[in-house]
């Protein structure tokens, strides 16, 4: 089967959630595919339960939060989401067989077929996956329910309420946590391979004050094994620079290592690319691939911020650019929402 749509668009991050609203406010309907089994990219994957502060109207507001709020605002468009899979082919039509407008074909990993008349990549930094430390037989531990196993990311501070936590990293991700699972968790240890840290001062500050209280700073240690049964994690193994070594019981390991990004099958598309960026025109968010269109931090421009408000900037920039693309060089007659009210096609 051959799905066929006005817009599709690679990444269901909030950036791509809120381009199928803004191009459905000018009449077009959209798919959206992404990696993710669900929608929300970073925000759902990375920090659901953490408040972000910059979103306008929203004086605070969670990542999980806001995704659910991009998705009652896209719902009336009627999106279709094709999730759990990556576009590996973007292939441009013949006009011969491009029907009804539809000038792109896209296949995903699960065979999933797309013609649309436009496409836009939301697709943030690409594909992104948790950078994984080197402990032998750590797959056994990998995929287990939240609150135990090795775990890269939480979802819900709440599943690891009275469990022993070993948090390794020494960045935002970690210091945050460890402050957020205080008082949750029955324990936290809190490894890292040296006694500085990357992240916010007054965040560090704060772990510092919870030291010997819920919270136990193990510097300079690093992992070395994982001690369980292949089901049940029991005990995380960690060692100083100069082989001192401790186990530390543990329910649930949390490595906060960073994430690796890779562009995958975008590379071989034939757009031009700049440091694992696709430049586009600031106006239109145009690549160099014509009707084809990228924002959000995939997109490159001088004087870019990589804000989510920026991203939302650039779906209604693409929006518009799109417009005379799927209606023949028709000229756009702008409504504001107050005036034209909200989309529902």
């Amino acid at each position: 089967m051959i799905h066929s749509t006005d817009v599709a668009i690679i990444g269901a991050g909030p950036v791509g959630l809120f381009a199928v609203f803004e191009c459905g406010m000018l009449g077009f309907r959209a798919h959206v595919i992404d990696t993710l089994d669900a929608i929300g990219g970073q925000c759902s994957a990375l920090y659901p339960e953490k408040p972000i502060y910059d979103i306008p109207g929203y004086p605070r507001i969670s990542g999980g939060d806001l995704v659910a709020r991009l998705e009652e605002q896209a719902a009336p468009l009627r999106p279709v989401y094709h999730l759990g899979q990556r576009v590996e082919t973007l292939e441009r039509l013949e006009p011969a067989a491009a029907k009804d407008g539809r000038r792109f074909r896209l296949t995903t990993s699960k065979g999933t077929v797309i013609e649309a008349g436009a496409v836009i990549i939301a697709a943030g930094a690409g594909a992104f996956g948790p950078n994984r430390p080197p402990l032998a037989g750590i797959d056994a531990y990998e995929g287990q329910p939240e609150g135990g196993g090795v775990q890269y990311l939480v979802r819900r501070a709440e599943a690891y309420r009275d469990r022993s936590v070993v948090i390794a990293g020494g960045g935002d991700s970690a210091v945050d946590w460890a402050l957020a699972l205080h008082g949750i968790a029955r324990q936290i240890f809190f490894v890292h391979r040296r006694d500085q840290f990357r992240a916010a001062p007054d965040n560090v500050a704060k772990l510092r004050a919870l030291n010997g209280n819920g919270i136990e700073i193990v510097v300079p240690f690093q992992l070395a094994a994982l001690e369980g049964d292949g089901a049940a994690l029991q005990a995380v193994q960690v060692t100083s620079l100069d082989g001192a070594g401790r186990c530390l019981p543990a329910d649930a390991l949390l490595a906060f290592f960073g994430l690796k990004s890779d562009l995958g099958p975008i590379a071989g598309w034939g757009i031009e690319l700049e440091r694992h960026h696709l430049p586009v025109s600031p106006a239109t968010c145009q690549t160099t691939a014509p009707g084809i269109f990228a924002i959000g931090d995939v997109a490159a421009y001088p004087g870019k911020l990589k804000l989510i408000l920026t991203g939302f900037a650039e779906a209604a920039a693409a929006a518009h650019a799109i417009f005379p693309l799927l209606r023949d060089g028709q000229a756009l007659h702008f409504e504001y929402s107050t005036t034209r009210g909200a989309p529902g096609i």
